[in-house]
């Protein structure tokens, strides 16, 4: 890691100040103390605290920049997770824009419409550009962009089950509802001996099948969410089934499309795990305890 910081006691005009806190969001630097900033110790961004370094003494101030390996209290999962949730911020931003684009649909003339998805693409490059640790959030709002695209349209051919037995499945780490819920369908209605692995991109090793990732076969596919696109898919007809891809849809893309709010509570203890550090595997267990209870509640109605 690489910190840049200022001494507390030295004054800045405001407009000065507001520019280098621009500089510095800008380029993914985190605040860790007062005047202190942290970014990851790659050439680009050593580099970028190097000009901002300069920038600040070149104004009468001061500035030091150091390498570090560790710094006292801070591991570097915490670190990591500083930056994600920075990030996190960030890409939250964009989706709430990127969902009330979806919303209005063709209520919009063409040339805005298209003004619009352009400045939000602009905008996730922007934060893609420094998310140094592949922020969970990142795929979930460039599949969202994929969605406000409109390249998923074409009509997908069934498939059989048979074909998709003892697979090794992968999705990205710290599963929530849309993840779980997929992998629990897998599992229950596709592939009874499923194993289920984690990565934040797909390898080239296609021994694996990818879901709920950007630009894979099993995922988001025009308005459903991957539970949903996997139904179609695989062909599930059953009437629980049908209540719990509703419930996750709504839960997953936020549209409020079926007015289904059941598994935002199982969506929040999800994340809740997450933040609690359970590995992804045994987030998987418990998410496919839950959605075993749904399905036995669903089916008794």
């Amino acid at each position: 890691m690489i910190v840049c910081a200022q001494p507390p006691g030295f004054s800045f005009s405001t407009a000065f100040r507001l520019a280098v806190w621009r500089r510095l969001k800008k380029i993914g630097a985190i605040q860790i103390k007062t005047s202190t900033y942290l970014l990851p110790d790659n050439p680009p961004q050593y580099e970028h605290f190097q000009w901002l370094t300069q920038q600040i003494r070149d104004f009468g101030g001061d500035a030091t920049l150091v390498r570090v390996q560790e710094i006292e209290g801070l591991s570097n999962e915490k670190l990591i997770a500083l930056f994600n949730r920075a990030r996190d911020e960030e890409y939250g931003v964009i989706k709430k824009s990127l969902h009330g684009f979806l919303t209005r649909g063709r209520k919009t003339d063409p040339e805005t419409k298209a003004a619009e998805l352009e400045r939000l693409t602009r905008q996730f490059r922007a934060i893609r550009d420094i998310d140094f640790f592949q922020s969970a959030r990142g795929q979930d709002v460039q599949m969202l962009l994929r969605r406000a695209e409109g390249a998923r349209k074409k009509t997908l051919p069934r498939l059989d089950p048979k074909n998709y037995r003892g697979k090794t499945w992968l999705t990205r780490p710290r599963p929530e509802i849309d993840r779980v819920g997929s992998a629990w369908l897998i599992r229950r209605f596709i592939d009874p001996r499923a194993k289920f692995v984690f990565a934040a991109v797909v390898p080239p090793n296609r021994e694996v099948l990818p879901f709920d990732m950007v630009d894979v076969e099993f995922s988001h596919h025009g308005d459903c969410c991957t539970f949903e696109t996997l139904i179609r898919r695989f062909g599930i007809e059953d009437k629980a089934i049908r209540k719990i891809a509703e419930m996750i849809h709504d839960a997953d893309l936020e549209d409020e499309k079926f007015q289904r709010s059941e598994c935002i509570g199982i969506d929040r203890v999800l994340k809740g795990w997450a933040k609690e550090g359970l590995p992804d595997g045994e987030i998987l267990r418990r998410g496919f305890e839950c959605f075993d209870a749904l399905y036995s509640f669903l089916q008794k109605r």
